[in-house]
C-alpha cells in the first residue's frame, strides 16, 4: 500500500514535470520581448510618431511594434518609389490604417517637416552605415552622420506636440578607446574620438561624434531626448534585402569567418531593441543613455549552441576557433532592466535568425 502511493506520487510529480517543462519550451519559442508585449494594453491608440530610416532593420521592427501597439506611424524611407524600402512596410498589420509613408532626405534641412508634422515622439534610426574602406571619410561617413542628426533635430525642435526623441546609437559610441573593456561596462563609458580616428574606425567615430552632436543640440534646444545604444543586432529580418549585421553573422555561420577579430559578440535580439525604444519613449522616467545588449559571448559559445541546435551540422568541428583570446567583459543590464526590457535567450534568438535567413532564401544550411 505505502509503495503503491508513493509509486503514484512519483507518477503525479514526472506528469507535472513535463507539462511544465512543455511549457516553458512553448514560451521559449516566442521571443520574451514580443511575450512581454502581447499582454501589454494599446499605449499608443490616438497618438502619431514618426520613425526615420524605417526601411532598415531596427526601424522595420520598430514600425511593425509601434502598430501592434496602436500607434498611428509616420514612416520615412530615401526613396518612395524604391518597393525594396516600402512593400514590407505596407504589408504589416495595422499599416493600411494606420502607417503613412514620406520620403525624406538626411542631408537636405527642412526634409523631415512634413513627416513630423503632429508627432510626440521621433525615432531616429536613420543614419549612414558603411564598414568599407574610405577615400573621404569626413565627407563620405562623418559629416552625413553629424549634419544628418542634426537636420533631423532641427526639424524636431519645430514640433509643438513633441514630447521625446529617442535616438539611436550604438555600442559603437560606448567601449572603443585606449583602455579596452573589462569588468562591466555601463553607459558612463564613452568611445575616444581620437582613439578611433587614428585606429580608422569611422563608423564607430560616426556614431560617437553623432550622439555627441544630438545630445549638445538638444540642451540648447530644450529637446528631450533618450538614447539607445544597442550591441550587435541579430534576430529575424523583416527587410527584403540583408542589412550589415545580418549578412556579417551569416558569412560567420557559413564560414566561421569571425565578425570581431577577439571573437568576443556583444549580442542584442533586433526585437528587443524596437521594445527598448519604445518604452524610452512610454516611460516619463527614461532618460540618457541605454545601453542594450543581451549577452557577451565568444564564438566559442556562439558554436556550441548552433550545435544544440543543429547537431547534424558540427559547426564547433567546422569551424576552429582562429582567434586571439581576449579578456571577456559584461555589458551592464542595470538600466535596460530598470526600463523593463526582458531580453530574448540567445538561443532563441540564435535560431530565429537562421531560420528567417533561410526563409528568405539568403542562406542554406
Amino acid at each position: 500500500m505505502y509503495l503503491s502511493i508513493l509509486n503514484c506520487l512519483d507518477l503525479v510529480f514526472w506528469f507535472a514535470f513535463l507539462v511544465t517543462r512543455s511549457f516553458l519550451w512553448r514560451n521559449l519559442d516566442f521571443p520574451t520581448s514580443l511575450r512581454s508585449t502581447t499582454s501589454r494594453q494599446m499605449a499608443g491608440e490616438g497618438k502619431v510618431v514618426c520613425v526615420t530610416g524605417a526601411s532598415g532593420y531596427i526601424a522595420s521592427w520598430l514600425v511593425k511594434l509601434l502598430l501592434d501597439h496602436g500607434y498611428t506611424v509616420h514612416a520615412t524611407v530615401r526613396s518612395l518609389d524604391d518597393p525594396k524600402k516600402t512593400e514590407h512596410l505596407l504589408a504589416l498589420d495595422g499599416a493600411k490604417e494606420r502607417l503613412s509613408l514620406f520620403e525624406a532626405n538626411l542631408s537636405v534641412e527642412g526634409s523631415f517637416d512634413s513627416a513630423f508634422n503632429g508627432c510626440v515622439c521621433v525615432f531616429h534610426t536613420a543614419s549612414p552605415v558603411t564598414f568599407a574602406s574610405l577615400d573621404d571619410p569626413q565627407m563620405e561617413l562623418l559629416d552625413p552622420a553629424v549634419k544628418g542628426t542634426l537636420n533631423v533635430l532641427k526639424s524636431a525642435a519645430k514640433v509643438q506636440s513633441l514630447k521625446r526623441v529617442v535616438f539611436t546609437s550604438s555600442l559603437a559610441a560606448v567601449i572603443y578607446g585606449y583602455k579596452p573593456p573589462s569588468g562591466v561596462v555601463d553607459e558612463t563609458w564613452f568611445s575616444d574620438p581620437v582613439f578611433c580616428e587614428q585606429t580608422k574606425l569611422w563608423y564607430h567615430l560616426s556614431k560617437t561624434l553623432a550622439e555627441t552632436a544630438a545630445v549638445n543640440f538638444s540642451k540648447e534646444n530644450g529637446l528631450d531626448l533618450v538614447v539607445i545604444n544597442p550591441g550587435f543586432v541579430i534576430g529575424p529580418i523583416l527587410q527584403p534585402t540583408l542589412n550589415f549585421t545580418s549578412e556579417a553573422f551569416m558569412s560567420f555561420i557559413e564560414t566561421g569567418k569571425e565578425v570581431f577579430a577577439d571573437g568576443i559578440y556583444m549580442l542584442v535580439d533586433v526585437r528587443d531593441i524596437a521594445i527598448a525604444h519604445i518604452l524610452a519613449f512610454e516611460k516619463a522616467e527614461a532618460n540618457g543613455r541605454y545601453c542594450i545588449v543581451g549577452d557577451v559571448v565568444r564564438s566559442s559559445e556562439i558554436k556550441m549552441i548552433l550545435d544544440k541546435l543543429y547537431p547534424d551540422l558540427g559547426f564547433s568541428q567546422r569551424y576552429k576557433d582562429k582567434c586571439v583570446e581576449a579578456q571577456l567583459y559584461s555589458i551592464s543590464k542595470v538600466k535596460a532592466e530598470s526600463l523593463g526590457v526582458d531580453f530574448t535567450p540567445l538561443e532563441v534568438s540564435l535560431r530565429d535568425t537562421i531560420e528567417s535567413l533561410k526563409e528568405k532564401k539568403f542562406m542554406k544550411l
